[in-house]
């Protein structure tokens, strides 16, 4: 009986914890949109990120400007967001719109950080 409550315990704190992520000490981290994301949700997203923090590297002539597509510029914000808050997986989360990634997504001279 025991055996059973503690195996549903564990089952539950999964279940709650589904979607928390955790990642050995000095992993490095980075904040993505989710490919299924659409449209209306990314740019709500960028617009809600650079109120927050300084999404500079977006403008034309800067490293992130191109490509200019909605994913890519709401991913590069999304992760401004995200690495300005101390990489906490909440910060990440961007109604359930955002994926934490271990692979860096930099590319050329864009740096995510």
């Amino acid at each position: 009986m025991a055996k059973a409550i503690l195996t549903l315990f564990f089952l539950l704190l999964s279940y709650f914890s589904a979607g928390i992520v955790t990642v050995a000490d000095g992993q490095k981290t980075w904040c993505v949109a989710k490919p299924s994301s659409d449209e209306t949700t990314l740019n709500q997203n960028l617009i809600y990120a650079c109120s927050n923090v300084d999404c500079t590297i977006l403008k034309e002539g800067c490293p992130c400007f191109t490509p200019t597509n909605l994913m890519n510029h709401a991913s590069i914000a999304m992760n401004l967001f995200y690495q300005s808050k101390g990489r906490n997986p909440w910060n990440c989360h961007f109604g359930n719109s955002a994926l934490v990634v271990l692979t860096d997504p930099s590319y050329g001279s864009c740096i995510y950080g």
